[in-house]
């Protein structure tokens, strides 16, 4: 059984951030970068609800504030450390080990948002070898002139041998609080119509002292979000004939037991498995010597690898969402963001130029026929459609792997997953997830793809 997602159920809105990769000619200035908002489905009326906006090129990253940072060129522009800001002490929270490291920080420009919101989460793509980390901080100004703290959103590191990866709990300034990945405004201010106009990212390159490198950033920036409470959404039109993607597939549940240090095991490893199945699509595996520490004789050992490289040890769970995008993003040549759609026709755009895509939602057992089971929160990746319209899934929900592919009515697989409002099997009113979806592509995406995403909002 998928296991659910407590801290989802505290949010009103569930939301996404959404990026691009470093897309061929991408040396746009930061002035003139490209922005992808979230469109209506055809016929909908209402505003826009999504805004993104990210730095990956060699032009974005020499923009902004520099402390000690610098950009660098080459096939994937990044920020690196030039000139250390300084030396502070850092003690891990869940190991209570201190050590002492050299920084640097880059501080974006603040970005005008299209849409006024209520939920922002950051994204990032980063190479961060041993002896290296990253913080990823955001901050807002309100619509009434105010701003909020430095939120932390992640601090950061492929592996765990230098810090243990995690979000930050308790981040609140009584209008706006960080619920894991997500900053949400709290009920009260939102109802009273108070929204965020705008927003910056600070991020802090940390390595050790004296260390001749440290980490790169290829990609960073945030997508905000006013999607409105809703229980039901408009349906969209099947936009052509079948149309299925060979994903690989992996089974969460033939890991029930192992590692339960990782979020209970298997049981509770949607997301990373999910990821796995995206990652391998695209050519890329974890070679034998990341894969070592796993147990002789485990089947699959990749997806406890992906379990182990999202775990989040705050939120005590794999099922962060931009740590799953950037978990991707490790892989050669790769890039992970998480975003939100609003609607399946979305979907169909990309998955018809060879982009899957993993989605997020929540439900009770007889609304989505053929699953077999509920949940409060649930990763499965979506493959294709059927000439039908009906969604094609890899479920790693399932026995084992042969059985993982499932074909799920459209309608009720749209409803589940587009809403913001349900109610559970005792009849509460809990959130949805509203739209929300991970995908990853090459770094230098091809261009059927780079059309794509753009006809979806996302660049």
């Amino acid at each position: 059984m998928t296991a659910a997602t407590p801290r989802r159920a505290l949010l009103a809105v569930a939301l996404a951030a959404a990026a691009a990769a470093t897309v061929p000619g991408g040396a746009a200035s930061a002035a003139g970068a490209p922005r992808g908002g979230a469109k209506l489905p055809a016929g909908a009326a209402g505003a826009r609800t999504v805004d993104n906006r990210f730095w990956y090129s060699h032009a974005h990253w020499l923009a902004g504030s520099h402390r000690g940072t610098a950009a660098v060129g080459g096939a994937r522009p990044g920020l690196e450390i030039k000139t250390p800001a300084g030396r502070t002490e850092y003690t891990d929270p869940h190991t209570a080990r201190k050590a002492t490291w050299e920084y640097a920080s880059w501080t974006s420009p603040v970005h005008r948002s299209a849409v006024p919101a209520t939920e922002a989460i950051a994204s990032w793509n980063a190479r961060t070898p041993a002896g290296t980390w990253i913080r990823i901080e955001l901050r807002g100004t309100y619509t009434d002139g105010t701003a909020t703290p430095w939120y932390v959103m992640g601090r950061w590191a492929s592996g765990d041998g230098d810090i243990r990866r995690t979000s930050v709990d308790g981040q609140s300034d009584g209008r706006s609080t960080v619920w894991t990945d997500t900053l949400a405004l709290d009920g009260p201010a939102k109802a009273a119509g108070l929204r965020i106009r705008d927003w910056q990212l600070c991020l802090t390159l940390y390595r050790k002292p004296g260390a001749e490198r440290g980490p790169t950033v290829w990609l960073a920036g945030a997508m905000v979000s006013d999607v409105p409470d809703r229980f039901t959404v408009p349906a969209s039109t099947p936009s052509g004939p079948a149309h299925e993607l060979k994903v690989p597939r992996y089974s969460q549940e033939v890991h029930i037991g192992r590692y339960p240090e990782y979020d209970n095991g298997g049981e509770a490893w949607c997301s990373p498995t999910s990821s796995q199945m995206i990652i391998e699509f695209w050519g890329r595996k974890a070679g034998a010597e990341a894969l070592g520490w796993v147990r002789e004789g485990y089947s699959d050992p990749q997806v406890c690898h992906a379990a182990r490289s999202t775990y989040d040890a705050a939120y005590k769970g794999c099922g962060n969402w931009p740590f799953n995008a950037a978990y991707a993003a490790t892989y050669r040549d790769m890039a992970g963001v998480v975003t939100r759609l609003t609607s399946l026709a979305d979907l169909e755009v990309l998955v018809r130029a060879g982009i899957p895509a993993i989605t997020s939602q929540s439900f009770r057992a007889e609304e989505l026929t053929g699953a077999g089971y509920g949940t409060a929160g649930h990763l499965m990746t979506v493959i294709g459609f059927t000439a039908a319209g009906d969604v094609i899934a890899n479920d790693p929900n399932s026995a084992d792997n042969p059985s993982v592919r499932r074909v799920y009515r459209r309608r009720e697989w749209e409803t589940i997953w587009l809403r913001t409002k349900r109610r559970n099997a005792t009849g509460k009113e809990v959130s949805g997830t509203g739209g929300v979806c991970y995908l990853y592509v090459p770094a230098r995406p091809s261009a059927a793809a780079i059309r794509a995403l753009r006809t979806v909002g996302v660049l």
